[in-house]
C-alpha cells in the first residue's frame, strides 16, 4: 500500500513506537567496529539537555554519518534518537521495514508529531539527499533550501532544537568522478548506454562515484568528530506556529551553530593530526 494511505501511515506510526532502545550484541559490536575504524571524539555532550531533543546536523556523503552516530549515541551518551528518512527510503517493504527495527522511521509530519507526543529524541538532517550526494568542493556546507517543516514540529510540540556538526564521515571516501560531471565523462557515456542513465536523470541529484582506503571499496578510517551546540528551546511556541520571520531566525540559529560546530571541530582535528596511528595516516590519503 502507497505510504500516504491512511493506514499504511497509522501502521508504520504504531510499528515506530514499538521499537524499544537496542542494546545486546548486534549494538555491541557496531560499537566496537565504530570505535577501532573511526575512533570518535565527542565535544560538548554535557550542552545535551536531560529532556527529549530534535538533534539537528550536518549530512555527509552516501548517509554514512547514522552508521558512526547511532551506536556512539546509545554506548556513550544513552540516547537513541529516531532518525527521519526520505519517503522512498520506505518504498520497498523489506528495506522499510530494516530501517524501522534499527529505529529511522519516515520523515512525514504525522510521524514526528506521534513522536514528540511520545516524547521520544529525534534526528534530522534538513539538507537530506542534497547533502549527501554533494561534490568534494562543497564538504561541510549546509544545502537547506527552503526547508521550514523541522522548526514548525518542533516548535508545536514545544520541542528542544539540539544542533550538531560531524566532522569524518564526509572523507570516508574520495571523488572519482563528481555527480555533475558523470553524464559527460566516458564512465556516464557507457551507463547512457546501458540505460542507468538517461535524459531524465537529474545530474544535481547524483552521487559521485567514490574511492575508498587504498582504493578498494572501504572506507577510509577518517576518524570522526561530533560536537554539541547549545541547546534551542522552543517551549514558549508549544501548541503555535511561529511567524515566518520567527521560524528564519530559529532557522537560521540552528545553521550557525551547526556551522560553528564545524569550524571548530575541523580545527581540532587539525590539533588531533598528530596523535593519528601511522596506519590510519596512510589509509586516510
Amino acid at each position: 500500500a502507497p505510504l500516504d494511505d491512511k493506514e499504511a501511515l497509522a501502521r508504520h506510526i504504531e510499528t515506530a513506537l514499538a521499537v524499544a532502545m537496542p542494546t545486546g550484541i548486534e549494538l555491541q559490536i557496531s560499537y566496537q567496529l565504530v570505535k577501532r575504524f573511526f575512533n570518535p571524539m565527542i565535544l560538548g555532550a554535557d550542552n545535551i539537555p536531560d529532556r527529549p531533543c530534535l538533534f539537528v546536523g550536518n549530512h555527509s556523503l552516501f548517509a554514512l554519518d547514522g552508521w558512526v552516530l547511532a551506536p556512539v549515541m546509545l554506548k556513550e551518551l544513552g540516547r537513541f534518537p529516531r532518525g527521519l528518512g526520505d519517503k522512498f527510503l520506505f518504498a520497498n517493504k523489506a528495506v522499510g521495514d530494516r530501517i524501522l527495527k534499527s529505529g529511522g522511521v519516515m520523515g512525514h509530519p504525522e510521524v514526528c508529531s506521534a513522536l514528540m507526543r511520545d516524547g521520544q529524541d529525534l534526528l534530522v538532517f534538513p539538507g537530506g539527499a542534497h547533502e549527501a550526494v554533494k561534490p568534494a568542493s562543497e564538504m561541510y556546507e549546509l544545502q537547506w533550501k527552503e526547508r521550514y517543516g523541522f522548526v514548525k514540529l518542533a516548535a508545536k510540540h514545544g520541542y528542544t532544537i539540539m544542533p550538531f556538526g560531524m566532522v569524518g564521515p564526509d572523507e570516508f571516501y574520495g571523488h572519482l568522478i563528481e555527480g555533475h560531471e558523470l553524464p559527460d565523462s566516458g564512465f556516464g557515456k557507457i551507463l547512457k548506454r546501458l540505460g542507468v542513465l538517461t535524459e531524465d536523470t537529474r545530474s544535481d541529484m547524483l552521487p559521485p562515484v567514490p574511492v575508498g582506503a587504498l582504493g578498494t571499496p572501504f572506507p577510509k578510517p577518517q576518524r570522526v568528530y561530533l560536537g554539541f551546540g547549545d541547546p534551542i528551546d522552543l517551549s514558549q511556541y508549544k501548541g503555535r506556529t511561529p511567524t515566518k520571520k520567527q521560524q528564519q531566525a530559529i532557522r537560521d540559529e540552528v545553521a550557525e551553530q551547526i556551522e560553528t560546530q564545524l569550524a571548530e571541530l575541523l580545527f581540532t582535528r587539525t590539533q588531533h593530526r598528530g596523535g593519528d596511528s601511522l596506519l590510519r595516516r596512510l589509509l586516510t590519503l
